[in-house]
């Protein structure tokens, strides 16, 4: 009788770890769904960038519900990690998206009206000569080769990097770090670039100086995460 107690017991203590970490890792698995939805919307929104406001609010209601997952004990993936991945997206589809009608739909009206207008209220390399090269776009001293080593290479490697990042994939993570330091170099590069032809691009402006500091402090912001990404626990990623 006691021995078949006893059996009992060991039993209830063998599964009921098991069972609660069942519950535990579906729960997880559900909490991170939830946000990634919510932030999934938000970062297809602020890419639309007239719809931005309203995709702010969507990607910080998803960071939240990332922080309420930790603060009630499941495992879901790192908020850091988390809003590093989904910003590198961001960045890189807006400025593809960008770049990328000055690149082949340079031609449409709206692509001359937005461009041509930005080009004489900041950048002037989008207003001086515009669609007057072969290919088109912009006609700003080095531009066009900016445009197409981003478009084609650089910007496509930040997201596929981003999306194995956020899966918390070794290889995604190395992939980000070595994007983001692409990333400098691409972003030094075209600072040189503009400051060089500043009497292109600048002289004949609107706001010359503020234009100036926009690109600059912009451009830098997804590279901020560099100091982390050579300190994080290497060991949360998998192969």
């Amino acid at each position: 009788m006691v021995f078949g107690s006893r059996t009992k017991n060991t039993t209830d203590g063998g599964l009921g770890p098991a069972v609660a970490f069942d519950e535990h890792h579906e729960r997880s698995r559900e909490a991170q769904r939830r946000s990634d939805r919510w932030l999934i919307v938000g970062t297809l929104l602020m890419g639309t960038l007239v719809l931005g406001p309203i995709g702010l609010v969507a990607f910080v209601r998803g960071l939240l519900l990332i922080r309420r997952a930790e603060r009630d004990g499941l495992s879901v993936r790192p908020l850091m990690v988390t809003l590093i991945g989904y910003v590198v997206i961001l960045d890189a589809a807006i400025n593809t998206i960008g770049w990328g009608l000055d690149l082949f739909a340079n031609h449409a009206l709206i692509t001359r009206t937005i461009f041509t207008a930005w080009g004489n209220f900041m950048d002037g390399g989008y207003n001086w000569h515009y669609n007057e090269l072969w290919i088109g776009g912009s006609g700003a001293p080095g531009e066009k080769a900016w445009v197409i080593v981003s478009v084609f290479v650089i910007f496509p490697m930040r997201i596929a990097a981003a999306i194995g990042f956020l899966q918390m994939k070794r290889w995604g993570h190395q992939w980000i770090i070595m994007t983001c330091w692409f990333g400098v170099i691409a972003w030094v590069g075209y600072v040189i670039n503009m400051t060089i032809y500043a009497d292109v691009r600048f002289a004949g402006t609107t706001l010359p100086v503020i234009g100036w500091w926009a690109y600059n402090v912009f451009y830098i912001t997804p590279f901020l995460a560099i100091p982390y990404l050579h300190t994080v626990n290497k060991e949360i990623f998998t192969d």
